[in-house]
């Protein structure tokens, strides 16, 4: 079957198989919530998702959860700084210190837990994620939350997977601008990476 090279508004979405279950060692599995920040999350902010804010209490409930069970919590914080090339490409942003910057009150991160300033899209892209993932904590599942589902989200699980984490992302605990985008993500988190999608975070168990 042939496809033309420049898709048409309808695009057919191909099979995203997804998990209705799924059970990680809670001991060798990291949480990352990434960039869930005024800016991108709350009314007022320079770059809102809409979607965004329906994830609140779904990744609100599996911190919690993770947190219950000792899997290891890492944050992306997007940041930008006056100048930052990234304003040429989107909007004003993220620029460190301000409201827009702050991770939202409802997923604080506590003392203990990684909190990695990144400047691009990639959560490990010159940060310290990978260090603590790999020779800190000695995780093996990566189960990744936050907005933008297309662009940080996606590339963060990608990379990821080419490092070889097992990937776990949880459908309602991502958000994007488009219907398109979001199902992109799942797409290539379950084709490429040999990840697993779960439909419902809440059917995400991690065993102590």
């Amino acid at each position: 079957m042939t496809f033309p090279f420049v898709p048409g508004k309808k695009v057919e979405v191909p099979e995203i198989p997804y998990q209705e279950e799924f059970r990680l060692p809670a001991k060798e599995s990291s949480l990352v919530i990434v960039d869930m920040q005024n800016d991108f999350v709350k009314a007022g902010g320079s770059l809102v998702v809409p979607a965004a804010a329906d994830t609140i209490p779904v990744i609100r409930r599996l911190l919690n959860s993770a947190r219950t069970a000792g899997v290891h919590i890492a944050f992306t914080q997007d940041t930008t700084y006056q100048g930052d090339p990234e304003w040429q490409i989107w909007p004003k942003h993220c620029e460190i210190g301000t409201w827009g910057w702050q991770i939202i009150d409802e997923l604080k991160p506590r003392e203990q837990e990684l909190v990695c300033v990144k400047n691009r899209y990639d959560g490990f892209y010159g940060t310290w994620l990978e260090h603590f993932l790999s020779h800190m904590w000695k995780v093996k599942h990566v189960v990744i939350v936050g907005t933008v589902s297309n662009i940080c989200v996606l590339h963060t699980a990608a990379s990821a997977g080419l490092r070889w984490f097992h990937i776990v992302v949880p459908a309602n605990g991502i958000s994007a601008l488009t219907e398109f985008d979001q199902a992109l993500t799942l797409r290539q988190v379950s084709s490429l990476y040999a990840g697993h999608v779960v439909k419902d975070a809440a059917r995400l168990r991690f065993d102590e």
